[in-house]
């Protein structure tokens, strides 16, 4: 196959300097045997897969599973699999070990950030010749995920899933509020005067609050509450435009969100002054009946001994179903491949892609269509009982600043999280988002 690499030099000394920075800086942080080989550009195993990710938790649990599973079969390649914190210390990672010309054969990127790894020229086009390899083509993965990831019309990024911000229930909370159905399943919610019906009701069965979320120290959820409700209003437009140069927001649907939020704390039918972990204590021990946050903390719920939960789709508060949420992607760094070393990597990928059964029990709807439609998939519970939430899911605007765990992220969700505390109004609060952004939004674009 051609390289990638004369695409990568032309007009990048900046990045030939770097390159050079980034196997020492590599070298000198991982300081692990396992990746020495990769890392600092001596030679593997012949024939050896290397595959970087940034999954921890359950989501990391599983990936070794089926990584197990992949070495386990017949004929499967060596494979040399490494996990990093994730957020902007992987991505750094990342770009740096491809730069310097020692990137994995395969690794995980979330779709709002392939992106700007592709306007880099550090990952390689996915052509339909590529999937074809492995047996694989466009038709077999979610179409709102699969058109996403794409990058003047082609393709960079094959995506494992869909993660949305969804909703959790306490059950046992809910049945004595009057919230579950015969079948025990929740009833609908719809509209806010249905929202704080419901959330009275649960707060009357807990004496404390009827749901919760991260206020305080988790930018990133405050951020995905707010899109989440922002997307729902007819009439919204994307925070960011012309990748990012423009903030695009708008002004008068991002106010009314967040006096909306700020409401809800305000009446004590929300928390204003929790964290991450005790938004879910709160759900987990029956102090609320109602928990937000992305679908992989259904590993998290599983293990609390006695809990019944289930989990939906956040129900629609205003004109239409929206949803923040990102999909893991699998990309192709950027480097000089033979057809057998680029079928070895797709052998990989696909592997990873027919355990997608795997990884859905740890909360992520399948971007993998032959899972998403399998039965096994469908008697799945709770995990099948919010998988339309990935037709109505909202990406990040993309920006070289976007994107999960990104500065974008920080920034805003700070901001937000003063709403939800009752340290800002949403007015203060959207003025000193707007002029921190603006200093990215001005800057000339590094990639």
């Amino acid at each position: 196959m051609a390289s990638d690499r004369s695409k990568m030099s032309a007009g990048l000394s900046r990045r030939s300097f770097l390159g050079g920075l980034g196997v020492a800086a590599l070298g000198a942080t991982t300081g692990c045997s396992v990746l020495g080989a990769g890392v600092a550009g001596t030679e593997v195993a012949p024939g050896t897969v290397t595959y970087w990710n940034l999954f921890g938790g359950g989501d990391g649990a599983r990936m070794l599973v089926m990584e197990d599973a992949y070495r386990a079969g017949p004929g499967s390649p060596k494979l040399q699999a490494a996990t990093f914190t994730w957020g902007n210390p992987y991505y750094t990672k990342l770009s740096l070990a491809t730069i310097g010309q020692v990137p994995p054969d395969v690794a995980i990127s979330h779709l709002t950030r392939s992106a700007n790894l592709a306007r880099a020229g550090l990952i390689s086009e996915i052509t339909e010749e590529t999937l074809g390899m492995v047996g694989l083509s466009p038709g077999d993965f979610s179409e709102k995920a699969w058109k996403a990831q794409q990058l003047d019309g082609k393709n960079y990024a094959i995506p494992l899933d869909t993660h949305p911000f969804v909703l959790y229930y306490n059950a046992e909370v809910c049945e004595k509020a009057g919230l579950l159905d015969s079948a025990g399943n929740l009833k609908p919610i719809n509209g806010t005067k249905g929202w704080e019906a419901a959330l009275s009701a649960a707060k009357q069965v807990t004496g404390a609050y009827g749901a919760s979320v991260a206020t305080i120290g988790d930018q990133a959820t405050s951020w995905r509450w707010f899109q989440t409700l922002y997307q729902q209003h007819e009439g919204a437009t994307p925070w960011l435009a012309d990748t990012g140069r423009t903030l695009s927001y708008n002004r008068e649907i991002t106010l009314d969100t967040l006096a909306y939020i700020q409401s809800l704390t305000k009446k004590g039918l929300m928390p204003a002054d929790t964290d991450y972990a005790g938004s879910q204590t709160l759900m987990f021990t029956g102090k609320s009946g109602f928990y937000l946050q992305g679908e992989w903390e259904i590993t998290t719920a599983q293990s609390i001994k006695g809990l019944k939960f289930g989990m939906v789709p956040v129900p629609t508060l205003f004109d239409r179903p929206a949803a923040q949420g990102d999909s893991h992607t699998f990309v192709l760094p950027a480097r000089s491949r033979t057809d057998e070393q680029l079928r070895r990597a797709m052998g990989f990928v696909k592997s990873m892609l027919d355990q997608s059964l795997t990884w859905a029990k740890g909360g992520h709807i399948p971007a993998y269509l032959p899972t998403l439609h399998s039965q096994a998939y469908k008697e799945l519970s709770p995990q099948s009982n919010y998988a339309s939430a990935a037709d109505t899911v909202v990406y990040d605007a993309p920006a070289w600043y976007s994107g999960s765990g990104s500065t974008f992220e920080n920034i805003v969700g700070a901001q937000i999280g003063l709403v939800q505390q009752g340290l800002a109004s949403p007015q203060a609060a959207l003025a000193r988002a707007r002029s921190q952004l603006l200093t990215y939004a001005n800057t000339p674009s590094p990639l």
